[in-house]
């Protein structure tokens, strides 16, 4: 049984088993791994809906190179860790969620400046320090939060010393998938429009009908669901908030 770290072909291997939707279990004989193997490659890459091969190998470079830093010094880069918590494994877990952000169409310095601020346990950090976390410059910091603000992904504030900090809180989410409500909305609104623009029971015009009533139905469903949910973010596991069971 071989040993060592995956190769790019097992990876692309691995990729390929997911999409025919093989087992853990499968893919790992295939390979001639053990199965926990691939288990632990692709959840730290992703999961069964996001992992990429290549995203996945880079990733893994990234690591060991740094791991070979730290054999000598300590990384500057990273972030003191609380509760027992393992640097490298939230380091490998926000590259994982950064990831799955960047899937949904987000830019790559967007999505690991939105995985950081989530997987801070204050939920807000300033851009001195999204830029010392992430090993960016400010700039780069500022453009990344300016587009998560007009997406409304993240909201600013100011803290005790006047300064700004980017929060994502227990009602960005809501208010996040409001936006994409909207914006479903619009485009049902935009097909409804070209129904008179090319003529009613016409093949066309019947087409953009029935895209605008799809979209309508898929666009309340989730303003509707998003309403009924909107304490969930609010509560405890297993607790309750505001008397709400």
């Amino acid at each position: 049984m071989p040993g060592g770290r995956l190769t790019q072909q097992e990876r692309q291997r691995i990729a390929l088993g997911l999409a025919d939707d093989l087992s853990y279990a499968e893919i790992a004989r295939r390979l001639d791994r053990p199965t926990s193997t691939v288990t632990r490659e692709v959840m730290r890459n992703g999961g069964l809906a996001a992992y990429r091969a290549d995203l996945a190998h880079r990733a893994t470079e990234r690591r060991a190179r740094r791991r070979k830093k730290t054999t000598t010094a300590p990384d500057p880069g990273t972030p003191p860790q609380t509760h027992g918590r393992d640097a490298e494994a939230v380091r490998a877990y926000e590259e994982t969620f950064a990831t799955v952000f960047m899937q949904s169409g987000l830019p790559r310095m967007t999505a690991r400046v939105l995985a950081s601020l989530y997987t801070t346990d204050a939920g807000s950090l300033t851009a001195s320090e999204l830029a010392g976390r992430l090993r960016i410059s400010p700039a780069s910091a500022s453009k990344a939060v300016t587009f998560l603000g007009s997406q409304g992904l993240i909201r600013r504030e100011r803290d005790d010393h006047r300064r700004e900090r980017y929060v994502v809180d227990d009602d960005v989410m809501y208010q996040s998938t409001m936006a994409s409500a909207r914006a479903t909305a619009h485009l049902g609104d935009i097909a409804r429009q070209g129904v008179g623009v090319l003529r009613p029971d016409t093949p066309a015009a019947t087409r953009l009908e029935n895209i605008a009533r799809y979209v309508d139905f898929v666009s309340e469903s989730i303003a509707r669901a998003a309403d009924q949910a909107r304490e969930i973010p609010h509560t405890t596991p297993g607790g309750t908030s505001d008397g709400a069971p």
